[in-house]
């Protein structure tokens, strides 16, 4: 166990805030954009774009969400590569994952439409929804080789601690997509595919801001010999970013088929009900990318723990997000018990869609509270490399909690989606959590 002195109390907020409120202030300009492209769309006239867009939009979030090892796995590699003073690994890791990114992304563009068709399948929209679903669609997988490239280059800004520089190229490519979203579907009279070519010239101008930021961090790498960095790009020295892609890649899968079933599911109900649930998940999204921001600081900390095998670190670490993420969870729940019907109103005007997420609004309240710790432990079990673990809580919560419940309450229509959705994210929080608390004296063994 590392002996190296852990700091005191006040500098550990500083340094959790040095680290997180970049990432906190900057993932909430992620949601506005959903926030923005909801709000746009849904004061047209009819339900339908509403749910086009939900529909199309979440086809397109599960493609990337699914892809989400490549910013995870950079993170992690990198933050304990970081921890040991590893300039060459960090690039090693830079080069590897970007060439996976690119690869990826070529690839959906040349499946996109059996993408599209095979999501439909599993789709019981009405035919207008599914028509400006597939607008959206065919529009937005464009920006998807730009988004993927762009999760390394954020993962490995991340993991050498560096939130501010993420946080303005966040900040600025999300302002001019809201600022398109608004000139192309409001100015121009675009609706749904001109939210879509929002998001694909955001996606372009994101990637080159990052770009230029990675540049300028590699002037501080020093001197690196090119040859070793050649070899490293064999497909064998691929080996323990490949595994840990592969087991983030499973968690990723059966998160986001979860997310996509409830908007498939909600779309059976009705267009007026899926386009409820477009509502209430956006705003949920706001909790979410809230909370990432403390996990951010996890990842980045619990890597250099890691790479400093520094259990002390470890431990002042974990506290202190937890606290942090308490607290903003249960101002989350405050705000959406006081204001959770105007903020419904705010993102759409049409009637039978308010009057159906107003019912739902008491899951609002009570899910941050009960899915905080899954946000937590994520970071945490990042920054460790343990996507095996990540994998397996993840699997449980799906197959073991989330279907069962599901399955026992459709006679409550869309409130057992709802009642099955927040037992999947406690399911989550407990079972990272609970394994963190067995293994703390042996977690960052291999």
């Amino acid at each position: 166990m590392s002996k190296q002195p852990v700091p005191q109390p006040s500098n550990r907020h500083k340094k959790l805030l040095a680290l997180a409120l970049p990432m906190i202030l900057s993932n909430i300009t992620v949601p506005l954009l959903g926030l923005v492209d909801t709000a746009v769309i849904g004061h047209l006239s009819d339900a339908a774009y509403l749910g086009g867009v939900a529909v199309g939009s979440t086809i397109i979030t599960l493609m990337l969400w699914l892809m989400g090892f490549l910013r995870m796995s950079t993170t992690a590699l990198v933050a304990q590569g970081f921890g040991r003073r590893d300039n060459p690994a960090q690039l090693q890791i830079l080069l590897q994952s970007s060439l996976i990114a690119l690869f990826l992304g070529a690839l959906f563009l040349l499946l996109q439409w059996p993408v599209w068709q095979l999501a439909m399948q599993f789709n019981d929209a009405s035919n207008d929804v599914v028509q400006y679903g597939h607008a959206y669609f065919s529009v937005r997988i464009w920006g998807t080789p730009f988004a993927l490239l762009n999760m390394v280059l954020l993962g490995w800004l991340m993991g050498r601690q560096q939130p501010k520089a993420a946080m303005w190229q966040l900040i600025i490519t999300n302002s001019v997509n809201i600022a398109l979203d608004l000139l192309f579907v409001v100015g121009f009279g675009w609706g749904v595919k001109g939210a879509a070519l929002a998001s694909v010239i955001a996606d372009i101008i994101s990637t080159l801001v990052a770009l230029l930021i990675v540049k300028n961090a590699l002037s501080y790498l020093g001197n690196i010999a090119i040859k070793p960095l050649l070899a490293a790009l064999k497909l064998v020295d691929f080996s323990r970013l490949l595994r840990l892609n592969r087991d983030i890649f499973i968690r990723s899968l059966f998160l986001q088929l979860t997310f996509a079933f409830i908007t498939f599911a909600g779309a059976s109900l009705g267009d007026n009900t899926v386009a409820a649930n477009a509502v209430m998940l956006n705003l949920l999204l706001l909790i979410s990318y809230a909370l990432d921001g403390i996990a951010y600081y996890a990842e980045a900390e619990v890597g250099r723990a890691a790479g400093e095998h520094n259990y002390p670190e470890l431990y002042a670490t974990v506290s202190l997000a937890f606290k942090w993420s308490a607290a903003i969870a249960l101002l989350f729940s405050l705000a959406f018990w006081l204001e959770g019907d105007g903020l419904i109103r705010l993102l759409t005007s049409i009637d039978d869609v308010v009057l159906a997420a107003t019912a739902l609004r008491p899951w609002l309240v009570v899910l941050p509270i009960l899915s905080f710790g899954c946000y937590l432990f994520d970071g945490v079990f990042i920054g460790a490399a343990k996507g095996h673990t990540m994998r397996n809580s993840m699997m449980i919560a799906s197959l073991l909690v989330f279907a069962p419940l599901w399955w026992f309450s459709q006679s409550w229509h869309n409130q057992g989606l709802w009642l099955a959705l927040a037992g999947f994210m406690l399911a989550r929080s407990v079972t990272l959590g609970g394994y963190y608390l067995w293994r703390r004296e042996r977690f960052l063994e291999p």
